[in-house]
């Protein structure tokens, strides 16, 4: 894997926010910073379309600073958020689609998701933010959490009141259709995982390759279930599969920085899941009849488990049984049943 975007690779080892930079003629990535979260900024893309104006794929955390990153953004490249026409938006999270509305009052632009987020969007905007609060707490409880665990890890139902107002997209995209950037073939790829809904896309003339949060170059996306059900894992290593031989010039993700070497990240990332699941089966059969919250503690982490609450851990749970899923899928683990159920190894 070679790393492309070297002035992005240079600013994350130094801490500090890249520069807007022009990647092609009519081509930019611009940083919005996050607050308070380790991937520190989200890459936007902003392109110019024929007939004029800009076009964004995906538009950055809801907050002050994040639109005031994104506006001196766009005056940096010579344009404005009022030149805004349409924005893509990858996927349904916080910092994707935060400044989408804000966007959208500004210009008028619309704004374009995969159903399946879109739905959950607007699911999250009706039902509001206590609702969110209590099927949330519901589901850690089902995954083996202390009740007083859960409520203090979840939090409050202030802290949901901003995912519960983002805009609700005016336009769907499935895979396969073309986004409306006049001068552009930018395809949209379903690659649910990381959401159900989750959108890369593939520049048909360029040959580059929007990645949003599927591919990123050093870490892995989370990969967590919740009270929708299915299986988030099953459904991210089959996008992978489906995306790796595409064979970009470049991959954009939306965070840490470009690269080209499509294929073998891919293979990294599978490789990466492969040894976790590995990882848990070990944990299975030393820990037999255990909930994902007890073996969570089980697996490596990034930092000692005793250092893990609030949404760190419930990440990390959830992506432990986003991985009992797959093994239970693949008739490996069986559970108990029950309103918790618990794990063991299946009889071979």
């Amino acid at each position: 894997m070679e790393i492309s975007g070297t002035a992005q690779h240079e600013a994350w080892q130094a801490r500090v926010l890249p520069p807007v930079e022009q990647l092609r003629a009519d081509l930019w990535s611009i940083p919005v910073p996050i607050p308070h979260n380790p991937l520190r900024y989200n890459s936007i893309y902003a392109f110019a379309l024929d007939g004029g104006g800009l076009g964004l794929i995906d538009t950055g955390w809801g907050s002050d600073e994040a639109w005031a990153a994104l506006t001196a953004g766009l005056a940096a490249i010579g344009g404005d958020v009022a030149d805004v026409r349409g924005a893509l938006v990858t996927h349904l999270h916080f910092d994707h689609l935060g400044l989408a509305g804000r966007v959208r009052d500004a210009s008028g632009a619309w704004i374009a998701m995969h159903p399946a987020d879109a739905t959950a969007v607007r699911s999250l905007t009706t039902d509001g933010a206590q609702h969110a609060v209590d099927t949330e707490v519901e589901f850690l409880v089902g995954l083996g959490a202390d009740r007083d665990e859960a409520v203090s890890d979840v939090g409050p139902a202030e802290n949901f009141g901003d995912w519960t107002s983002m805009a609700v997209p005016d336009r769907m995209l499935e895979d396969g259709e073309h986004a409306d950037f006049p001068g552009w073939r930018l395809r949209a790829v379903h690659t649910p995982g990381h959401t159900p809904g989750h959108l890369c896309f593939a520049e048909e003339a360029t040959g580059l390759f929007f990645s949003g949060d599927h591919v990123l170059p050093r870490i892995s996306p989370n990969i967590s279930t919740n009270a929708r059900g299915g299986d988030p894992l099953g459904d991210y290593l089959d996008s992978l599969a489906a995306v790796r031989d595409l064979d970009p010039t470049e991959v954009l993700p939306a965070h840490e920085w470009r690269f080209r070497g499509l294929a073998e990240r891919v293979d990294s990332l599978t490789a990466h899941h492969e040894h976790r699941l590995t990882e848990l089966l070990t944990a299975i059969a030393q820990h037999p009849g255990s909930t994902p919250w007890q073996l969570a503690a089980h697996l490596t982490w990034s930092r000692p488990w005793e250092q893990y609450e609030r949404r760190m851990r419930i990440f990390a749970v959830t992506e432990t049984d986003a991985h009992l899923r797959l093994l239970a899928g693949r008739g490996l683990v069986v559970g108990s049943g029950g309103p918790v159920p618990t794990w063991t190894l299946a009889a071979r």
